[in-house]
């Protein structure tokens, strides 16, 4: 297929645009926050941010791995950790009003846990500093580290997510030769066990009086890069046995001609079958279409994943109704939760930056320059 063959029409979008856009936008920029939506020109940013939901980057923009599918810079950080960045990122990203942030980072086979910590102590700050904030973690493989895995998810994401990317049969033509299938299932099986233990340690420690907050894990698959459908099942019947709770499934796009080619662009319907089956196989959530991607409105698929199946770990929408009967319910919830974001941003900025002004009640100004969110003595190793 030549590269830049006219796409079909399901995959053309309209720009993003609208007031929360170009605020989190503009706010982004303040607060020297990079994120993922933009610079992999996702086409979903505009439906994402909406909702309150961005991916942002951690550890560098340079990645170890040289897979055929991405545009991501490839080399040898050497080691370069920015210390700082998981206070600077919790603070900045507490100050939004988002009501779901991933959290995603190149691979970095230079350092000795993968950057294990740095995202654990990112995600517990952050916790630390917004309760309300569902966060995911959507991490690389460690090199198979299952420690590095466990440190991850002992530091409480919602969700911890890791891509499988491709079907077996191709892994080693478009991912890194450091990267392997099984190794992918083995990280994902070590996280959902990892979470099944500390939910019930939580709960032994409650005596039963309370639930422990549900955590899910979750993968993605590309299509049209050289798959065949039933490979897509069988990639799917294997992330169900490692207990992925979320799958997501879109069409790959090639980045440029030094990328691997698209060999087709799967139909609509094919992707609607792709989503049945995944849901008969017993994923909590699948979200299936040609424009998804991996982090593809991730607020919603939480939400629906715990309420479509009964899942209680939520609160029960303003309204009052069954939420699970209706997508009306969903889109209440979301709202509620945006409302709750919005109101802890707004409080969390006052308490950071007193002496600046913002709307009462309203989405944080975050119009404080990064050196203001950090106090230097807090940033100093002793």
């Amino acid at each position: 297929m030549a590269q830049f063959s006219p796409k079909p029409e399901w995959l053309k979008v309209r720009a993003p645009g609208g007031d929360t856009y170009h605020h989190l936008k503009e706010t982004f920029r303040k607060l020297d926050l990079h994120t993922v939506c933009e610079e992999a020109r996702c086409p979903n940013v505009g439906e994402c941010w909406r909702e309150g939901t961005a991916t942002v980057m951690l550890l560098g923009d340079v990645c170890t791995r040289g897979c055929r599918f991405c545009a991501v810079t490839t080399g040898d950080p050497r080691g370069a950790v920015d210390v700082r960045e998981p206070e600077h990122v919790a603070r900045a990203i507490a100050r939004l009003s988002l009501q779901y942030v991933v959290m995603t980072m190149v691979n970095r086979d230079d350092l000795l846990d993968g950057g294990a910590e740095h995202v654990a102590r990112t995600v517990s700050r952050l916790h630390a500093l917004r309760p309300d904030l569902l966060i995911e973690t959507l991490v690389g493989d460690f090199q198979g580290h299952m420690s590095a895995v466990d440190m991850v998810v002992d530091a409480g994401p919602d969700v911890f997510a890791h891509n499988v990317e491709v079907v077996r049969r191709i892994t080693r033509v478009i991912r890194d030769v450091r990267s392997s299938y099984d190794q992918s299932l083995a990280v994902l099986r070590r996280a959902k066990e990892r979470q099944r233990r500390l939910a019930a340690d939580a709960a032994e420690a409650a005596g039963g009086s309370a639930p422990a907050p549900r955590r899910l894990t979750k993968s993605s698959v590309m299509v049209g890069i050289g798959e065949t459908d039933d490979e897509v099942l069988e990639a799917l019947r294997d992330l169900r046995a490692a207990g992925v709770d979320i799958v997501t499934i879109g069409q790959y796009l090639r980045p440029s001609s030094k990328h691997a080619p698209v060999q087709r662009f799967v139909e609509p319907e094919t992707f609607a079958a792709f989503e049945r089956a995944a849901l008969e196989m017993g994923f909590l959530y699948a979200a299936s279409a040609p424009l998804v991607r991996s982090s593809y409105k991730a607020a919603e698929v939480f939400v629906r994943s715990l309420m479509d199946r009964g899942g209680a770990a939520l609160p029960a929408a303003a309204s009052g109704a069954p939420a699970g009967e209706h997508p009306a319910g969903v889109e209440a919830l979301l709202e509620e939760r945006l409302a709750v974001a919005r109101r802890e941003a707004a409080r969390l900025t006052a308490e950071l930056d007193p002496d600046e002004p913002h709307p009462p009640g309203g989405p944080a100004t975050a119009s404080a320059t990064p050196a203001r969110l950090v106090p230097a003595a807090s940033l100093v190793r002793r």
